[in-house]
């Protein structure tokens, strides 16, 4: 028989959701998750899978992103799911981008961030996917690492039910919480502590509070090729010049200003749609590119070939692969606040609304949610290791 009465309820079955789960199953918690779809859908699941610390500002945000990189690999090595540890490259091809690279590895130390300046042959080692023509050099950063998204959100629910007793409800939209009671499409259950990881639906529960946060969505384009031929490994995950102007990290850099300047004036269309180019592998082999950045409130359904084509078009000008074919095309939605690296509200005693991580939801997960549930008191910091 189900237990209707649990210490935290989780809405919401995203990465930020389990993160949520997984730290208070893990504390010895009594945990409920509900999920509307039959499977997380959203931005959890459109990604590129990256866990990118250096993509972070330095200090609070930054070392929230190695803590929650820490809480991963331990999730990770305890679910027995695979990842990608090798790190990622900034690749420069222009005198301005190895410009902002060597200035950021000079300043690196000083802001905790790890990372080194290649030559164009140690990149070349590092990485068979680049192109070797009008290579400088790259930011080499061991940090970073990947993961399946569609894979993780895939199987986290089952290792949680199995290893902890984590209830979860699938199909089972949650239409209000009046605490200590989440009424649920079946039923009503009674949670010491409710968590709402909804993503970027901000009319279901409390839509006066998030009208009244600013918060506002992000629409983002993204490609994935068909798997690559079986031994062929991508290596580090890859970023080039344009990503050097999006990650807010690389702001400390005097030298930024001049690669702005150059890509508003030579690739005004990339700016204009926010795009810049990641790359990623997953676990079948398949590569992950992208991605745009389209605000408001208001999403448009419908994809624009024009930025697949400039996404394309930026990335063969330093990816080679065995197979460039695109097998799949989609766009995710993400919860973004124009001035805060994430939102929590707190509309009630003993409920607490965490979302809009600003696309940073894979990174940033983890250490937010163990932020979140030490600020609760449902976490100690001394179990919690910080």
């Amino acid at each position: 028989m189900q237990n209707r009465t649990v210490d935290v309820a989780v809405v919401g079955a995203g990465i930020l959701g389990l993160a949520h789960a997984y730290l208070a199953a893990r504390e010895g918690k009594s945990v409920v998750v509900f999920e509307r779809h039959p499977q997380a859908m959203g931005a959890s699941v459109r990604n590129f899978g990256m866990i990118w610390p250096i993509g972070q500002p330095n200090g609070r945000m930054h070392e929230m992103a190695l803590r929650s990189r820490e809480l991963w690999l331990e999730m990770l090595e305890m679910a027995k799911l695979p990842s990608r540890r090798h790190g990622s490259l900034h690749v420069a091809y222009h005198s301005d981008e190895a410009a902002v690279i060597r200035e950021f590895v000079e300043r690196a130390p000083g802001l905790g961030y790890e990372c080194e300046w290649l030559n164009r042959d140690a990149t070349l080692a590092r990485s068979e996917a680049l192109r070797p023509e009008g290579l400088l050099g790259a930011l080499w950063s061991p940090t970073e690492l990947t993961v399946d998204p569609r894979q993780i959100l895939a199987v986290l629910p089952e290792f949680l039910r199995e290893r902890y007793g984590v209830q979860f409800h699938f199909n089972t939209p949650v239409l209000s919480v009046v605490h200590p009671y989440v009424e649920t499409a079946r039923g009503s259950w009674e949670a010491g502590t409710t968590l709402i990881c909804s993503g970027d639906d901000f009319e279901t529960l409390f839509p006066k509070e998030f009208a009244a946060s600013g918060v506002t969505r992000c629409k983002l384009q993204m490609l994935r090729t068909s798997p690559q031929p079986t031994g062929w490994e991508l290596g580090p995950a890859l970023a080039a010049g344009l990503t050097l102007r999006f990650y807010t990290s690389f702001s400390v850099c005097e030298s930024l200003q001049a690669l702005r300047k150059r890509f508003a004036e030579e690739m005004p269309e990339y700016d204009r749609w926010g795009i810049h180019a990641l790359v990623s592998q997953t676990a079948d082999g398949a590569i992950t590119l992208g991605d745009s950045h389209e605000y408001g409130l208001t999403v448009d359904l419908f994809n624009k070939e024009e930025i697949d084509h400039l996404i394309l078009e930026y990335t063969r000008s330093f990816l080679r692969v065995p197979d460039m074919s695109v097998a799949q095309r989609w766009h995710g939605v993400y919860a973004k606040h124009p001035d805060k690296p994430y939102i929590v509200l707190e509309p009630q005693s003993g409920v607490r609304v965490v979302t809009a991580p600003s696309g940073s939801g894979m990174t940033l997960s983890f250490g937010l949610a163990e932020q979140s549930m030490i600020e609760l008191g449902l976490l100690s910091k001394e179990s919690a290791n910080v």
